[in-house]
């Protein structure tokens, strides 16, 4: 039978000091397996009490171990099942991270897609309102008198558009020449700010048709 150095101080009853005195000195048999000292101890050398009571502890062993493992093998689990929760915790994060992002993106679509529709609508109500001056200077063009007449004559203009015109554009549209379009530009800067129909934006003067007449400064 062979022993460790703990078993076999338990089951003589004998130090671990002494054991390994007696080791040195070789008077106990012993083998050395994977770094480990086992003594050998003849079965015909233990008396019959003894051996009972070693494999009395034996099965004791045995039997205590089976629990053990059986533990063991719980913690396993349980630690697998904590392990596979905590995963199911990441993947729902990531879930809603990616629902978060996919909505953000979405929403920045439908922003863009609002941000084109009003530049189209802008350009559409320009389109526009250059069709009306074209159709206004038609119609000024078949009514030449109508730049002749004296301002305290008819201070209306018998025509109506709607939206702001830049008045550059409108004076070229109407036929003034360029030395008229100064005339009017000066007389919009000298009434800006105490007159409501001069309306200004980005250093441009801008008319609106559709709300005022502008007879008396063209």
């Amino acid at each position: 039978m062979r022993f460790s150095i703990d078993e076999y101080a338990k089951t003589f009853k004998m130090s671990k000091e002494m054991i390994h005195n007696k080791l040195k000195s070789k008077r106990l048999n012993y083998i050395i397996e994977g770094g480990i000292t086992y003594i050998i101890v003849p079965k015909s050398a233990l008396s019959e009490e003894k051996q009972r009571d070693i494999q009395s502890a034996q099965h004791t062993s045995a039997a205590l171990s089976v629990p053990t493992t059986k533990t063991s093998v719980g913690m396993i689990i349980a630690l697998y099942q904590k392990e596979n929760n905590h995963l199911k915790l990441k993947v729902k994060e990531l879930e809603a991270k990616i629902d978060s992002l996919v909505n953000d993106k979405e929403q920045m679509l439908i922003a863009e897609r609002n941000r084109i529709e009003e530049i189209y609508t802008s350009k559409d109500e320009q389109l526009k309102n250059i069709l009306e001056v074209l159709s206004t200077k038609l119609m000024l063009s078949q009514n030449s008198t109508v730049h002749d007449v004296d301002a305290t004559v008819s201070n209306t203009i018998p025509f109506s558009a709607s939206g702001l015109i830049e008045l550059k554009r409108y004076l070229k549209f109407i036929g003034i020449g360029s030395e008229g379009r100064k005339a009017v530009r000066g007389r919009f800067s000298d009434r800006y700010g105490s007159d409501v129909r001069i309306i200004q934006k980005e250093g441009e003067f801008y008319v609106d048709l559709s709300k005022y007449d502008y007879t008396d400064l063209l």
